[in-house]
Formats: C-alpha cells, sequence, structure tokens
C-alpha cells in the first residue's frame, strides 16, 4: 500500500469516527438536555416539562427544584409534573440556570463526561464519575 493510500484512508477513518460525536463545546452530543416549556399565569411562571429534567440528569427532583428556587430567589412548588415559581420568568432564565447546574453538580470535572452520580460521606458530598472513576467534592447541598 502507497504512503498516500495509507494517509487518505487514515483522515477518511478519523472522519468517519468524529462524524457526530462531539458538539463545539467539547461535550458529547449524546447528552441534550430537553427544551424548556413555560407557561405563564399572572403573576406565576409554570415550568410544564419540569419532569423531565430530573430523569435527564439523574439527580432528586427536589434538590433540583431547591436550587431553582434558591437561583431565583422565589418560592417554588411541584405540582405533578410541573413546577411553579412566583414572579415572571423567562424560558432563558430557566435554560441558562440548567446550563449553570449540568457544569456545577452533574458534568465530572476531570473528563466532562455527564455519567456521574453524588455519594455523601460525613457530610461531604462527591460527584463520582461513572466514567474514569474520578472522585471531586461538591460544593453546595442541590446535587
Amino acid at each position: 500500500m502507497a504512503a498516500k493510500d495509507y494517509e487518505a484512508l487514515l483522515k477518511r477513518i478519523e472522519g468517519e469516527i468524529g462524524r457526530g460525536q462531539r458538539r463545539d463545546d467539547g461535550r458529547s452530543a449524546r447528552f441534550e438536555l430537553p427544551v424548556v416549556d413555560v407557561m405563564r399565569e399572572g403573576q406565576k411562571t409554570f415550568l410544564r416539562n419540569f419532569a423531565e429534567f430530573p430523569k435527564v440528569l439523574r439527580r432528586d427532583p427536589d434538590k433540583l427544584l431547591q436550587y431553582l428556587s434558591k437561583e431565583f430567589a422565589v418560592p417554588a412548588e411541584r405540582i405533578g409534573d410541573k413546577a411553579m415559581f412566583i414572579g415572571r420568568r423567562d424560558p432563558d432564565d430557566f435554560t441558562r440556570l440548567f446550563q449553570i447546574y449540568v457544569k456545577d453538580y452533574l458534568e465530572c470535572p476531570t473528563c466532562k463526561s455527564p455519567d456521574t452520580k453524588t455519594s455523601r460521606e460525613n457530610r461531604i458530598s462527591f460527584l463520582i464519575c461513572e466514567a474514569c472513576g474520578a472522585k471531586s467534592t461538591l460544593k453546595g447541598k442541590y446535587a
């Protein structure tokens, strides 16, 4: 096999392997947050698809609601699959907070994998990566 044929074959393989596997920001394309579905009623904002987020993030719904409530600095409560927040909020506000939550409480700081779980030892929360095995401490109580 000629050297240039080998080089062309390598480039083709690299293209096939890399296609669709990574996004521009380097995170895995298989992890996508659901689109925020917000409905406003007077001075209340309802996140209609709240129940989808804890399932995708694999986190406790109560902790996630507590995090959103604290960040918005408003009372919030779950009503079935929805969450109700006092005050008017834009969908972009929810999207931004979910992205921050993913970065702080879900992504492995070592390999950036979203495949993590949390554990608590002696009042300290740890983020344990199921991909690379890294164990790091979590600041905050919303994991």
